[in-house]
């Protein structure tokens, strides 16, 4: 592709301005040709901050008149069951954000939907794109294939609730229009409306960590324990790696202190993340490496480009819209981390 990528965005709400539409708007080789909002005066207001020529009532017209190369379409997950298929048949890459959907039945449905679509689903797990977790995951497959610290041991995530915007709504436009009614997402047949409030919770705030975690395994792996504190969700993988991830152990009101640990038998490496809503910070990591026999041990930490990863997974998408990498996450794997979710929630609540 020897021109411009043509992206549309399908709802500017916070985080369509904040997390996407801001990057997508200054990339290079890349033109939002297109928005489409339920809400007309903020799509205006919208489309006139970041020069955007065409504002739409809604995903269809757009397609109708558009011809775009990729949608970026951010809303709440669990209206993604009745939107997201009107998008797909356009058979257009598309982008949306974490999780899949609400539900495993509703995920399963859309991966039908994508199919038949004939094109492709990338799912924003950003994490997958900071360039901390990338230094890190090149890390541990280079000791995998070398050898050079023995096999993998243990994985450790911990996400305690902090500042997750860090003031990355400053700029955020708002209008006083209400959101039009839309189709939610039904519950599951096997939950009651309490037990699918708990499973909305869980994989609107977590559903990051059980992705990362598989994304650091570099394999599958299952829940093996949940606390019925709701603090800990304990895994394995298939080769036999424990993992664990320690949610709300306790709460940081302005901060964020999110950190990775992936253990080997001789040496480790650990990292932590920036608040997701930070600007131009990448995470941090240390590799420590100890081979033993009189060598002498050694820690390292890599300088990493001023980019977040926000903005590192919206041009992660537009190479893979180019073809030039294939996407971090597609939403085959993202309808696992549903899976899990739901593993976890029936043994953590017993439904």
């Amino acid at each position: 592709m020897d021109r411009k990528v043509r992206i549309g965005f399908v709802g500017v709400g916070s985080m369509g301005q904040c997390a996407h539409l801001r990057h997508y708007a200054t990339l290079p080789g890349v033109e939002v040709v297109a928005i489409a909002e339920l809400r007309p005066e903020l799509g205006r207001r919208v489309a006139a901050r970041y020069g955007v020529p065409r504002v739409y009532p809604d995903g269809v017209s757009m397609l109708a008149n558009e011809p775009l190369d990729g949608i970026v379409a951010v809303q709440m997950f669990t209206y993604n069951g009745s939107l997201l298929p009107q998008l797909y048949g356009a058979g257009i890459p598309i982008l949306t954000e974490k999780p899949l959907a609400g539900s495993l039945p509703v995920g399963e449905k859309l991966l039908e939907a994508l199919a038949a679509g004939g094109s492709w689903q990338m799912v924003a797990y950003h994490k997958r794109s900071d360039p901390a977790v990338t230094y890190a995951r090149e890390r541990i497959a280079a000791f995998q294939a070398s050898d050079e610290l023995g096999r993998m041991r243990y994985v450790r995530l911990t996400m305690p609730p902090g500042d997750w915007v860090a003031g990355g709504f400053t700029d955020l436009i708002t209008t006083d229009e209400p959101l039009p009614p839309l189709a939610e997402d039904p519950a599951p047949g096997d939950l009651d409306a309490e037990g699918f409030a708990a499973y909305v919770r869980f994989v609107n705030y977590y559903i990051h960590q059980v992705n990362l975690m598989r994304y650091l395994l570099r394999e599958p792996y299952r829940v093996t324990h949940a606390a019925p504190s709701g603090v800990l969700l304990a895994v394995e993988s298939a080769s036999g790696v424990t993992g664990v991830i320690e949610m709300a152990a306790y709460r940081t009101t302005v901060d964020w202190q999110e950190t990775f640990l992936v253990s080997f038998e001789r040496g480790y490496i650990r990292g932590t993340l920036p608040a997701p809503m930070s600007a131009n910070r990448p995470g941090q990591v240390e590799v420590l490496c100890d081979p033993g026999d009189g060598a002498t041990p050694e820690v390292t930490a890599p300088h990493l480009p001023w980019v977040g990863a926000m903005r590192q997974q919206a041009l992660n998408f537009v190479a893979a819209i180019r073809g030039e990498i294939e996407p971090p996450c597609g939403a085959a794997e993202a309808l696992e981390d549903l899976r899990v979710a739901r593993d976890y929630l029936r043994l953590w609540k017993g439904v």
